[in-house]
């Protein structure tokens, strides 16, 4: 004869119960973890640019990055991942002008993200190098990624 063995719907409860909570702690893709990656990446990556250009003595810190990241408008917290982050990044270009470029972010819950940028800024997807060769542009898209405990 084969037995059955029943759970009580108390311990099912309670084991749910658990499984939910452990998922209410703060979320790892947060504005603020965004904003400390996004603006030294694209910082480095607008560096090589430079140096592919032959614009040399571009250096992160004569760019400047400051980012402010939101994420799907004023009604939407800014948590999460998902494909409607924006990244407002402030910097000074290769020709020492200010500039605001606004850079679409697609970030997963890996805390990996994906960003372009307006190619009226950093240019299109491939730039002509110093030495006249066709090279992918390391400032038009990017993929990324940030501390998601820090």
């Amino acid at each position: 004869m084969t037995r059955t063995r029943t759970i009580p719907v108390a311990v099912v409860l309670a084991v749910a119960a658990s499984g939910a909570l452990a998922g209410c702690g703060q979320p790892d893709v947060t504005r603020a973890r965004l904003e400390r990656a996004i603006g030294p990446a694209f910082a480095n990556l607008y560096v090589q640019r430079a140096d592919l250009l032959g614009e040399h003595g571009i250096t992160v810190q004569s760019i400047g990055a400051s980012t402010a990241c939101d994420r799907g408008g004023p009604k939407v917290a800014d948590v999460g991942p998902g494909p409607d982050w924006i990244c407002m990044i402030h910097f000074t270009d290769d020709h020492g002008q200010p500039q605001d470029g606004k850079f679409e972010v697609q970030v997963r819950a890996d805390a990996t993200y994906i960003a372009g940028g307006p190619s009226k800024l950093i240019g299109q997807a491939t730039l002509t190098d110093s030495h006249g060769q066709d090279v992918p542009n390391p400032a038009f898209e990017w993929d990324g990624a940030f501390d998601p405990d820090n």
